[in-house]
């Protein structure tokens, strides 16, 4: 069959148009692929990386992410710390803690009864509704926002929580300065506590005693109905001094329904106080001498004694070690090639300088 050059002409034309056409359809839908790839990001603030796998964690499978509705965008301005799960025991860190018996008694009464519903579920008894949100109380630096990221965990591997990470915020993150902007923030933050904890840190600032109309009221009954909207997908866990949370859950009934469960933790005592700054020292690789050590300890006896409600607690150990590396730095500069032993000594100078300028 022979065709005339029209012909011939045609079907060049047909044929390569034909390639074209799939030369643009892959490159269009490889683009759309390359895409999603930023489509699950979380949100953090600027200062908060996400947390890096514990020592000897390896790396699992990679699965597909489940896409979810996406959440309002947080602006820089929104106070938000995202503290993703770890893949170390939860169990473990809290029994380690320094001190809080009471605290850990309490956590783990908490996940006996967890478990034991969870076995009357599996066997088709009955299960008494209960409510996994809690209220801590106590002064700062107690270790109540380290307990919220544990237990967090804890809520996954008993299957409470789909995940492990926490959300941290305070009043700043949930209550916008213009009407009608604070559900919208509240609401976003929420949305990227799902399946995991919110912690409110300094709660009942949400409710100034003294304040007539604010917008903390707004952000309170926005997190109400989204805790019943999705209970099974939220746990919200307040924190704040004890007097000052108890006059908060009882300005609004909604709270009192949803908040009874209370763990106390207590203030450190001056050997709870030693302890944890020789856990920064080790964890550094510093070490106390023995003249230092001595006066360290009377110096805490002395602080704890005299101390007033905003005294730091854990803080102030770790603060103190901070201000006694710096002492110590200082102390070295002047040095020529200071041994390791040098170098890792805190002496009593150092103590004492770092009292000096510790609050």
């Amino acid at each position: 069959m022979k065709f005339t050059s029209k012909q011939v002409t045609t079907i060049i034309v047909s044929v390569a148009a034909v390639f074209i056409t799939m030369a643009v359809f892959t490159f269009v839908v490889g683009e759309d692929d390359d895409s999603t790839g930023d489509s699950n990001t979380e949100a953090v603030s600027p200062s908060d990386k996400p947390a890096a796998p514990a020592d000897g964690a390896t790396a699992g499978p990679v699965v597909a992410p489940v896409e979810e509705p996406a959440a309002k965008q947080l602006d820089s301005t929104d106070y938000l710390a995202v503290k993703k799960e770890v893949e170390s025991d939860p169990y473990k860190e809290l029994d380690e803690l320094i001190g809080l018996k009471e605290v850990k008694d309490e956590v783990h009464d908490l996940v006996n009864f967890v478990k034991v519903q969870k076995m009357r579920e599996e066997q088709g008894l009955k299960v008494p509704k209960m409510s996994y949100h809690l209220v801590f109380t106590g002064s700062p630096g107690t270790g109540k926002t380290t307990v919220a990221r544990i237990v967090a965990r804890i809520y996954k591997d008993l299957g409470v929580l789909e995940k492990g990470h926490t959300v941290e915020t305070d009043r700043s993150g949930l209550v916008a300065e213009y009407v009608g902007q604070t559900a919208v923030k509240t609401n976003a933050i929420i949305d990227s506590a799902l399946n995991g904890v919110l912690f409110i840190d300094e709660a009942y600032a949400l409710v100034p005693e003294h304040a007539g109309s604010d917008y903390g009221q707004e952000a309170i009954s926005t997190l109400l109905k989204r805790m019943e909207d999705d209970r099974d997908r939220l746990v919200v866990i307040i924190a704040g001094y004890t007097n000052e949370m108890k006059r908060f859950i009882n300005s609004n009934p909604g709270l009192q329904s949803r908040f009874n469960k209370y763990i106390n933790f207590p203030d450190y005592s001056a050997d709870e106080l030693f302890r944890i700054y020789e856990l920064h020292a080790k964890k550094n690789q510093y070490q106390l001498n023995a003249e230092a050590g001595e006066y360290l300890r009377e110096r805490l006896e002395y602080v704890v004694a005299h101390k007033d409600r905003n005294f730091g607690n854990g803080r102030y150990s770790r603060n103190l070690f901070e201000k006694s590396i710096q002492s110590q730095a200082n102390r070295l500069s002047g040095v020529s090639n200071p041994t390791s032993e040098m170098l890792s000594e805190i002496t009593k100078e150092d103590i004492e300088k770092a009292l000096a300028n510790t609050k």
